[in-house]
């Protein structure tokens, strides 16, 4: 399990995976507060329905897609939380919207 190495004091905020109720800090990317609720699939694969989670936490592998809000293929360690997202596994390939 992820621990954080320390409290900042950062005000909590609210969001949903999954529908369900999770806190993170002001300043989390959606994968760092999943992670710390030991959340580990954040999407699956195409073909095979692989489950797939965080890898690289920088924006180059893509395995941390998951739907923000209704909008899917967004990188979880690229997007900080903010009050009130709804996050949602991505499950499969999502279509590219323009």
């Amino acid at each position: 399990m992820f621990k954080r190495a320390e409290e900042t004091g950062a005000p909590a905020l609210s969001f949903t995976f999954e529908g369900k109720p999770l806190k993170a800090r002001s300043g989390d990317t959606i994968a760092a507060a999943l992670l710390a609720a030991d959340e580990r699939i954040f999407r699956t694969t195409p073909v095979t329905e692989t489950p797939r989670g965080p890898f690289c936490l920088m924006g180059v592998c893509f395995d941390c897609l998951v739907e923000i809000d209704g909008v899917p293929n967004r990188q979880a360690c690229m997007v900080q939380v903010e009050e009130g997202m709804q996050v949602r596994r991505q499950s499969g390939s999502a279509e590219v919207i323009s």
